[in-house]
Formats: C-alpha cells, structure tokens, sequence
C-alpha cells in the first residue's frame, strides 16, 4: 500500500482569499503553485476545522451542498459555487478504517461542504472536478486522538488518494483585527518558527516528533497563537496519516500574519 499524500493548508480568513482580497494573495499564489506540483488526485478527504462533530461525521452524500459559513461578508461570498461531486465509497472506506482503530465515526448523508474546504479547493481544482469527502474534527479537541485518527487513515485502500487537513496555524482572532506590534509580530513567528521544526527537522524522531505535537501546548506563544485549538488539529491528523517528516514547507504571509503550510508528497 502506498504512502498517503497528504498536504496541511492554512486556509486564510474566511471567503476572503476568493474575493480578491490583497492580504491572501501570497496565499491564492501558493496553493496554485502546489496543485500545479503534485499529481492531480483521485479523489480528496478533506479534514475542516469548521466541522466538529460527536461521534466524528463523514460526509457521505454523493452530490454535497455549500455551506455558507460565516457572517458579515460582502454578498458576492454567498454566491460561491463549488459543484464537487462526493464520493460515497470513499466516505464507506474511512468509516470502516476508523473502526478498525475503534474510533466511533458515523456517515452523514446531509452535511455539506463547509468553507474550510471550498475555499482552498477552488484556488487549487477550480474545475470541481475531483470527488470529495469531508471528515469531521471530534469537539474533545484531544490531540492524541486526532493524532489517532490519522493514523487509521494510513490503511485506506484508494487509489491517488490526497489527504487535506485545512485550519490555520495562527489563528488568534484578535490579533488579527488589532494593529501589529513587535510582541504580536515576535510570537507570532516563535510559534511558526517551531512549528516548522517540528514538522520538518529530519533529525527528530517519530516518537519525539509526536510528543511535541501531543504537548504542542508547551511551545513558544503556543496559546496566543491558538486560543481555541480547532485550527492546528487537522495538522494532527495530517501529520497521523504521514508519520514521517513533511517534504515541503510553504512559509508565507496570510491576513497579515506569518503562516505555513506542509506537504507529505514522498
């Protein structure tokens, strides 16, 4: 069985990287870049960090709706079309893969695509042209089980098969509606900065790279990048289905703020 591909983006503001907004710009032209990289997939499982649910839900509708998930944008971004088809099978397979690893998961025939994937999918695949299915966060917001969950996605049996996880490594709201400051600014990166490592240094472990995940909340400005931890978990589930250093880095300026990206595409 081959190794998943597997790719974490930081999904920028909202619906904002689709209206032209000039502080997702870096982040509209890497995505391009990547998809343009990397051998165009089967079929994608997608991982959003605006969908919790208890058990984990699976979309498994084969023709799945948009939601229009969040407020107070111009109306252009309630118009966002993005007609991918879903993948039932796929969906069936994740089902049965979590269960191997005694994870309680169930399919959700009615849940839509929230935009935590049609964002960053409509800047890569505008087509919509590639079956998705979308995989929920679990609201314990436990690392090592989404760690778990990951690594039970090692066994799906898909042909060219790339796995997402979209959230955000820096996601303090405040900060970003607050002029920067060297203290933002210096935290901010410290945080970035040992992310990076951790996905990266080829000198760690496997085991010392999974304890810094699981205790990800001992690192530089770790709390003050993440408030609420929703954003960095689909890292933890990508980094589960990898289980080895990433092969890419992408560091990169999103809304205004240090962000980073990491692909498994060895």
């Amino acid at each position: 069985m081959q190794k998943p591909r597997v790719f974490f983006v930081s999904h920028g503001g909202g619906p904002m990287p689709l209206l032209g907004d000039p502080s997702h710009a870096d982040m509209v032209t890497c995505l391009q870049s990547i998809a343009a990289k990397i051998q165009k997939p089967s079929a994608i499982l997608m991982v959003s960090a605006h969908w919790e649910a208890n058990p984990i839900s699976i979309t498994s509708s084969a023709a799945p709706e948009l939601i229009y998930d969040y407020y107070g944008f111009p109306e252009p971004a309630y118009s966002i079309e993005y007609p991918s088809p879903g993948e039932p099978a796929l969906a069936e397979k994740v089902h049965q893969a979590l269960a191997k690893a005694n994870i309680d998961s169930t399919l959700n025939p009615s849940r839509g695509f929230d935009h935590g994937m049609y964002v960053p999918l409509k800047i890569m695949y505008p087509e919509a042209d590639i079956p998705c299915v979308q995989l929920s966060l679990h609201p314990s917001l436990e690392p090592s089980l989404h760690l778990a969950i990951g690594e039970a996605l090692q066994q799906l049996d898909y042909d060219n098969l790339l796995i997402i996880g979209s959230g955000f490594t820096f996601h303090n709201m405040r900060a970003f509606f607050t002029p920067e400051t060297a203290e933002i600014k210096a935290q901010n990166i410290a945080f970035e900065q040992w992310l990076v490592d951790v996905c990266g240094n080829t000198e760690l472990s496997e085991k010392q790279r999974q304890a810094k995940l699981l205790e990800w909340q001992m690192a530089p400005a770790a709390r003050f990048s993440h408030p609420r931890e929703e954003h960095l978990l689909p890292l933890h589930v990508c980094y589960g289905a990898a289980m080895r250093p990433c092969s890419d880095i992408y560091e990169l300026r999103i809304a205004n703020k240090q962000a980073s990206m990491f692909l498994w595409d060895d």
